[in-house]
């Protein structure tokens, strides 16, 4: 019996605790294990602080301490053992789903084969590490928890496009439509009001005058199934259009409706009712741009950047053309806030952010990851010239004349040679930042000993005088 059972059987919980030095970056992270080897929790939790995670952790044993835990407790992250006793059977699994809801799930797998890869999926696994390779942990949940925030903020989009739909067919239920009827050979015959309106014409000899006796419904015949067979012969399928007003703005239009017949069942043309929704379309627009993108410094959005990535990798692999991951972390964040105010750090972080504008070809992809957090994407492009990059971005700052004076840390990473996926390059990059900070207080240090030497030894000499 280990030592974590031991504990467990006493007390039926037990709680561990580490902390960063780079707490402020991320708020405690609350972890839930269901593990019953206290080695490899204590081996989690080591890994998460090398990481610069800061943990509140609580760990169970089975599916009952489990259940009663997260109706006490919620958890940003749920690792459980692979393979499980107390997980075992899809009657067990469905209970934990049904507890965890949105809470990712990851597994530590003891051994796994390649037909097991497929069962952890279908248990339900956000993502999965080897016992052996604990160290990946941080990055597997790194990602779980910037997947589980993506649908979140998707789910958010999507409850605002629903509640614009909603309005829109709030709208359309009392419409004013604008008609217009065409005869076989698409010339237009007939137009009501509404539609002289929308296209902002007086009447119908100005819209007919103005070349649109033949223009509404020749516009649509560019590869459209409005002025072709339907499918039942009578009406038509709808779609959207882009018309020019009589001032030249542009309209976009929904149009529907059907094939006209006289009387002796001869085609006689189409009356069409057409829809505006322009101010609809820009209002979709708009969404998509607010879900795609950083509200403060106008960049993209992490959600973005994750995109990005993907498809950079995607060509990459294609095209054998490496491109470079620069990631940005703002130096002294919370000691402006502290000093200056939330404004000021606010507009550091613009400031940070139209620099990073500024240094980006049309190619390149400048975005904020999260807080003052900010990343490079730079296709074709390999460590080197990055390098340059980060030295120009830096050089920038150390120009501007705006107070407080703001600086950052660097990390770099290039793909293929750093690492082969999204998770990996992001976490090569975050190591390779995590680097430079921790020698910046060594050269400190160095420099105040230095200048402490300087002085002893020549009294009434400043360094500024020399």
């Amino acid at each position: 019996m280990s030592n974590l059972t031991q504990i467990a059987l006493q007390s039926d919980q037990a709680r561990f605790r580490t902390e960063s030095p780079a707490s402020h970056r991320r708020r405690p992270l609350r972890m839930l294990f269901i593990h019953r080897d206290a080695e490899v929790v204590d081996n989690c939790l080591e890994e998460l602080k090398k990481a610069q995670f800061t943990v509140s952790a609580d760990f169970v044993l089975n599916l009952a301490q489990c259940a009663e835990r997260l109706h006490a407790q919620s958890y940003d992250v749920v690792v459980a053992e692979y393979p499980c006793p107390s997980l075992k059977g899809s009657r067990a699994l469905q209970v934990l789903h049904k507890e965890l809801q949105e809470t990712p799930l990851l597994f530590v797998a003891s051994a796994i084969r390649s037909e097991s890869i497929a069962q952890l999926a279908a248990d339900g696994a956000f993502d999965y590490v080897e016992r052996d390779h604990i160290a990946q942990l941080p990055m597997a949940v790194r990602q779980a928890l910037n997947e589980r925030q993506l649908r979140e903020e998707l789910e958010e989009a999507r409850k605002a496009l629903r509640h614009s739909q909603s309005l829109y067919r709030a709208l359309v239920d009392n419409p004013a439509y604008g008609i217009f009827r065409c005869n076989a050979e698409g010339e237009t015959i007939d137009v009501n009001q509404a539609l002289l309106t929308m296209l902002g014409y007086a009447s119908k000899e100005d819209l007919l005058a103005a070349h649109h006796s033949t223009e509404l419904l020749s516009s649509l015949g560019k590869g459209s199934s409005l002025v072709g067979p339907s499918a039942d012969g009578k009406r038509i399928e709808p779609v959207e259009i882009e018309w020019k007003r009589k001032d030249g703005t542009s309209l976009k239009a929904w149009l529907s409706g059907r094939e006209v017949y006289d009387d002796k069942a001869n085609f006689a043309g189409y009356e069409i009712i057409a829809v505006d929704v322009t101010e609809q379309r820009t209002l979709e627009d708009q969404l998509r741009h607010q879900a795609s993108s950083d509200s403060l410094t106008g960049l993209s959005n992490h959600r973005s950047l994750f995109d990005t990535l993907h498809a950079e990798i995607a060509r990459s692999s294609r095209t054998n053309r490496e491109f470079s991951l620069v990631l940005l972390d703002l130096d002294g964040l919370k000691g402006i806030n502290d000093q200056f105010g939330h404004v000021v750090g606010d507009r550091a972080l613009c400031r940070l952010g139209r620099i990073l504008k500024d240094s980006c070809r049309s190619v390149d992809t400048a975005a904020r990851h999260g807080g003052d957090e900010f990343a490079l994407v730079l296709p074709e492009t390999g460590m080197a010239a990055a390098t340059l990059v980060a030295h120009r971005i830096c050089e920038l700052l150390a120009s501007e004349t705006e107070e407080p004076a703001i600086s950052v840390s660097v990390g770099i990473a290039s793909h293929p040679k750093d690492a082969g996926t999204v998770g990996t390059l992001l976490y090569a990059a975050d190591r390779a930042l995590y680097a430079m900070k921790d020698k910046r207080p060594r050269a400190a240090r160095a420099a105040r000993a230095f200048e402490s030497h300087f002085t002893a030894s020549h009294p009434g000499i400043s360094r500024n005088q020399e």
